[in-house]
């Protein structure tokens, strides 16, 4: 699932280690969502969306999202 974390981060000015401590989970977490490499819970996508103060459908786009509206 593509999404716009990293986006969304940096244009507050954080680094990963200060998003991740707001957000309670490891840098770690916070690099592997940004890479796509792990897909959050959905509680820890209501957490990141709020952080934001944005829907999680503007941080996360489904894949099949994206394809259906290229059609």
């Amino acid at each position: 699932m593509e999404n716009r974390v990293e986006e969304l981060r940096k244009r507050l000015g954080m680094n990963q280690e200060d998003f991740a401590k707001a957000l309670k989970v490891s840098r770690q977490t916070v690099s592997s969502i940004e890479t796509g490499k792990y897909n959050p819970s959905l509680e820890l996508a209501f957490v990141i969306s709020d952080f934001f103060g944005k829907q999680i459908e503007e941080i996360f786009i489904h894949e099949r999202s994206c394809k259906d509206e290229k059609r």
